[in-house]
């Protein structure tokens, strides 16, 4: 049985399958080409898997580096013994510079005054720092604008104080409109012509994730690829030269039954989006709720997994709780475990399956699971 850190029975829980990490990662790191470098995206808490565990299951797999969202989340990693490169992606404050110099960290630079705060921050510690520079290829979010780009390149390449060590750009609809795809390429790959060859060849080149064949052909300098969902078990988008790959789902969500009871013809559950019930029905209330990361969206409209069969939800997902009709389950009882991701006997529920129902995408299905849920890790020794 399941226990909570007090010790009780857990209520709800997330189940990190760690050997189908190393499997996914044997998978894509064999699919890609030799001098491809491995960044693995662990920002969001590892995609809400659990970053301590899943970062030291990656490095074991034999990732390159890992990238992060933010300093704090590098100074996690730093804090759990990492000791090698972390790309922080996101844009930085003028007063994390001191702290993300002092730890090493690799920065991405989307301006000018972010550089020239990082560079301030270098020479007070008596060390360079290292820095990517970010070029907004189209997307419209962090980098600076291509139009603007090499007066950032010029003034990184010009400090004493900056190391700089990577650019990249980020490929915004790679797997859906290939020709503005091959547009922000064209436009990142006219700026690096700039940059001069003996300075290009020791850069970390990356544009979004696995964003097609051409980016990693012979004939482009793009060294490394940026790996996220793929590594936790979501299939890469179609387009996707890793397309051929049929990654392991890793996390699977999990609740307990706390109580099941028959509710007359006519009985109104749940409020806000009532479900008024058409036929006598045996219900089951599951100890999960939007406070643990059941989207309100699935109300009416989910389904969860109960001794192996689907059963619908009722009326609305509310914090706490989140009623199912378990008429057909006519074996259902309390203490039953309610699967909503992953797999029960012969059926399973996918992330795909999941984001439909609750109007979210894959990124977000798996982020918002909170604090709440207790992670569960199998190691290859359960």
């Amino acid at each position: 049985m399941r226990r909570d850190a007090s010790g009780f029975a857990a209520r709800s829980w997330a189940e990190i399958d760690l050997p189908a990490i190393d499997r996914n990662v044997g998978r894509i790191k064999q699919a890609l080409p030799a001098r491809i470098r491995y960044v693995a995206v662990v920002k969001a808490d590892a995609y809400g898997h659990g970053m301590p565990e899943v970062a030291s299951r990656l490095l074991q797999a034999g990732v390159d580096c890992f990238a992060v969202a933010n300093v704090s989340e590098a100074a996690r990693l730093r804090e759990v013994g990492h000791d090698g490169d972390i790309l922080v992606l996101s844009p930085s404050l003028p007063e994390e510079h001191d702290r993300a110099v002092h730890m090493g960290l690799d920065l991405t630079l989307n301006s000018p005054d972010e550089a020239r705060s990082l560079a301030a921050a270098a020479a007070r510690a008596g060390r360079r720092a290292r820095a990517h520079i970010k070029v907004d290829t189209g997307m419209g979010r962090a980098g600076i604008w291509h139009e603007k780009a090499l007066a950032l390149i010029r003034l990184v390449r010009e400090s004493q104080d900056l190391e700089w060590r990577g650019f990249y750009t980020h490929f915004s609809e790679a797997e859906s409109d290939h020709g503005f795809t091959a547009e922000q390429r064209r436009i990142f790959l006219s700026l690096l012509t700039a940059v001069p060859e003996s300075e290009r060849t020791r850069l970390m080149i990356h544009a979004d994730n696995s964003a097609g064949l051409e980016t990693f052909s012979r004939e482009t300098p793009f060294n490394a690829v940026r790996i996220g969902l793929m590594q936790y078990g979501l299939p890469p988008a179609e387009g996707s030269f890793l397309q051929s790959l049929r990654p392991e789902p890793v996390l699977s969500f999990h609740a307990r039954v706390v109580l099941v009871k028959r509710l007359p013809a006519g009985t109104a559950v749940s409020y806000g989006r009532t479900k008024v019930l058409e036929r006598e029905s045996r219900v089951a209330v599951v100890a999960v709720g939007y406070g643990d990361g059941v989207p309100t969206a699935a109300s009416n409209r989910g389904r969860f997994l109960i001794r192996g069969r689907r059963c619908p939800v009722l009326g609305r997902v509310t914090m706490d709780q989140t009623v199912v009709d378990v008429t057909d389950v006519p074996e259902a009882a309390v203490g039953d475990v309610a699967t909503m991701l992953g797999a029960q006997g012969a059926d399973r529920i996918t992330v795909a399956e999941f984001c439909a129902w609750s109007d979210c995408i894959p990124w977000e299905a798996l982020c918002t699971l909170t604090q709440r849920v207790q992670r569960v890790y199998r190691s290859d020794r359960t």
